[in-house]
């Protein structure tokens, strides 16, 4: 019998030798290109002669040097589509014949391997074994890869979450929270349409914030449609093409993902409109889903500490300002300004209005006033409750004489605005270069004021001396 040389490998030893390597390699790769291109390059090895396709679907993202053909139910060929399908090694026994191999993991198929032979023969079994083994091993390695990936992007996906919400938790304000958000929304999924309802007496309203698409004809339809499908149900909408939708609807919207969020204090969805179909995918939309309702109770409480915020340094009646407010503007205005001026106001024989006309009507007569106020002064200055029918307004940078004017003009108005008609009666009092800044000396000479007027004869203006 003539001895083999030992430097002389056969077909088996070199297809499992080659197997052991690939699997070794591609079983320490992350990489899916890599895993891919190291299976073909392996069939080139074992079997120079014969040609190499892989079958992946559209949505692979794979390097462009690879031999790939799309895995198309329509245009696939029916036995890559089979092997996929079914799982299993399909053989076309042509003229020159092909095998198709399922890239299979645990979890799924990932795509065909197809060996094409540029020989009139059949395939043999060992052949056969080594390019299932081949891509069974491709298939697991691309599932590893796949898991991995999936892995670091929802770690990263919620690493952003949390910092989202983790920054709305330090803003204070309410509008500025849902501008910062929206402007996460717009970069994250690249998107220029974004919609915010609420829900109010079970119907839709479309927030200020909302981009103008969802201001015009088209969007308000869209949303109601959208209310239409999640609103009784609370569930959320994810439509990669539009093609469900109304016909003038489906014309302006490629693609839409909308997540409805539901906390203590509010009910509503947040709307992405993509003007290209499949302009989002399903891994998207769960990731939309999470920062909607982590966000949506984030922003809730903003809302809340400034409403809270409000009421403490707001009158509820008048929604002028409260004494304590207006005490820490003045004492802040005594640190930065060289003058100010400041008014008290007394509404005269207010008794009178509450005896004769109930206090419903007395309350009226007080927002009424606060409205009059409130029409006649400058962003920067200051209206407040004092307390009772005692109202109080804070002139920051004025002098006696510009207060004085101010005052005159609330004397004369309040009366033509109010019904049951009222009249006031002012103390005025000012510090600057001449009258160092003391609160508490400040409110006195204008209650001093305040007094010599009311004993003078009522609606009537008196200057502190």
């Amino acid at each position: 019998m003539e001895e083999k040389p030992k430097n002389v490998q056969t077909l088996e030893e070199r297809i499992f030798r080659e197997l052991f390597r690939v699997t070794d390699k591609c079983h320490s790769s992350m990489d899916t290109n890599l895993v891919l291109a190291e299976i073909i390059d392996t069939l080139k090895k074992v079997f120079p002669e014969n040609d190499y396709y892989l079958f992946l679907s559209d949505d692979e993202e794979v390097d462009e040097e690879l031999p790939v053909k799309s895995l198309e139910f329509d245009t696939a060929h029916h036995l890559a589509i089979t092997a996929y399908v079914n799982s299993t090694i399909e053989i076309e026994l042509a003229d020159y014949p092909s095998i198709y191999a399922p890239l299979q993991g645990k979890q799924g198929v990932y795509g065909v391997l197809q060996v094409t032979s540029p020989l009139q023969s059949v395939f043999e079994d060992l052949q056969i074994d080594f390019i299932r083994l081949l891509a069974k091993t491709a298939g697991n390695a691309i599932e590893n890869a796949k898991l991995y990936q999936q892995s670091q992007k929802l770690i990263g996906n919620l690493r952003l979450i949390n910092e989202i919400a983790q920054a709305l938790n330090t803003i204070s304000s309410y509008k500025e929270a849902l501008h910062y958000l929206h402007r996460q929304i717009t970069q994250i999924f690249q998107i220029s349409e974004v919609g915010y309802v609420i829900l109010m007496d079970k119907r839709p309203i479309v927030l200020l914030e909302s981009t103008p698409f969802f201001k015009g004809r088209i969007g308000k339809r869209l949303v109601h449609f959208i209310f239409e499908q999640i609103g009784s149900n609370e569930e959320s909408l994810f439509m990669g093409k539009t093609e469900n939708l109304p016909d003038k609807l489906e014309s302006s919207v490629g693609s839409m993902m909308a997540v409805y969020f539901h906390n203590q204090s509010w009910k509503g969805f947040v709307i992405l409109i993509g003007e290209e179909p499949y302009t989002f995918t399903f891994e998207n939309f769960r990731l939309f889903q999470t920062l909607v309702q982590r966000s949506s109770l984030s922003i809730t409480n903003v809302f809340l500490r400034e409403k809270l915020e409000q009421m403490v340094m707001t009158d509820q009646l008048t929604q002028l300002f409260s004494r304590g407010y207006l005490d820490g503007m003045i004492k802040t205005s005594m640190q930065n300004d060289r003058e100010g001026t400041f008014i008290l106001i007394d509404l005269d024989d207010f008794k009178k209005v509450n005896d004769t006309y109930g206090h419903l009507v007395g309350d009226k007569v007080l927002i009424q006033v606060a409205k009059v106020i409130q029409s006649n002064l400058r962003t920067t200055d200051t209206a407040a409750r004092w307390g009772g029918e005692e109202l109080a307004v804070y002139l920051p940078g004025i002098s006696l004489e510009n207060g004085l004017v101010v005052a005159e003009r609330l004397r004369k108005h309040i009366p033509e605005k109010t019904n049951p008609q009222v009249t006031i009666s002012c103390g005025i009092a000012n510090w600057g270069t001449d009258q160092p800044g003391d609160v508490s000396d400040l409110f006195r000479r204008a209650d001093t004021a305040l007094y010599e007027a009311k004993n003078s004869g009522k609606n009537q203006i008196k200057i502190s001396s």
